[in-house]
Formats: structure tokens, C-alpha cells, sequence
């Protein structure tokens, strides 16, 4: 692995745990301690999403993010507002929770899913269903 961390004071938008800051190839992200949800300042998941082995930084398992995708209404860790929810458009299966302003939340495994585009991620997006 390709990645450093260290915890700080950001708290989860899912599950209101304390999140830790984790860096690959000097992108910095923040990941939950708990749920393994990650966040995302800017466009940093589409910088990580270019970069080989960045998915590292996911390490939590899609059953236990799918299991936070019931938690739909969440404030932006930083600046407290109601995040939008939102899906990508290629991949229709992958929820994920915006604010504008700051960022994105993506549930533990998402990252990955995201990251990897395949053919399967059709039929995920059917069985799934929209937002």
C-alpha cells in the first residue's frame, strides 16, 4: 500500500464517527473509522480515480456500505448543510450523498465500483433501481 493516515476532527455524515485523514500520491482524503465511508473534498474521486492502486484507500466491504445506503439525509462534515442525493450517471447503481460547495460522501466500496467500470455495472443499476 501506497497510503498514509492520521485521524483528526472531521465527523461522518453517516454514522457520526470520528474520520481519518488518508493520503495517496499526495491526495489526501478522509475515510470513517467506523463505516469505512470515504470523503471527498472537490474533485478529488476523480483525480484518485486516475491513479493505479488508488483504491487502496477503500478498504471497507460494499456489503457494509449498501447497509449505510438507508441513511439518506446527511450534513456536509463541513459546512453542516444538507447534503443532495445524487447518482453517477454511468453507473446508476452507485448512491452517493453531495454538497455543492465541498465534496462528496461515498459509502465504503463505492470508490472502487466507481473506479472500475464494467459491463456488469448496467445490470447492477437495473436490479438497484434509481434515486
Amino acid at each position: 500500500m501506497n497510503y498514509s493516515r492520521e485521524l483528526h476532527s472531521l465527523q461522518c455524515p453517516k454514522c457520526k464517527h470520528g474520520m481519518e485523514e488518508v493520503t495517496y500520491q499526495d491526495i489526501t482524503i478522509d475515510r470513517c473509522t467506523h463505516c469505512q465511508g470515504l470523503w471527498f473534498d472537490g474533485d478529488e474521486a476523480q483525480q484518485l480515480r486516475k491513479i493505479e492502486g488508488s483504491e487502496t484507500l477503500d478498504k471497507g466491504k460494499s456489503a457494509l456500505g449498501r447497509k449505510y445506503d438507508s441513511v439518506e439525509d446527511i450534513n456536509c462534515p463541513r459546512c453542516g448543510r444538507t447534503m443532495e442525493k445524487s447518482f453517477h450517471w454511468k453507473q446508476t447503481h452507485i448512491w452517493y450523498e453531495i454538497c455543492r460547495e465541498h465534496g462528496i460522501f461515498m459509502d465504503a466500496g463505492e470508490f472502487t465500483d466507481f473506479k472500475f467500470e464494467t459491463l456488469m455495472d448496467l445490470f447492477r443499476g437495473v436490479v438497484k433501481g434509481k434515486r
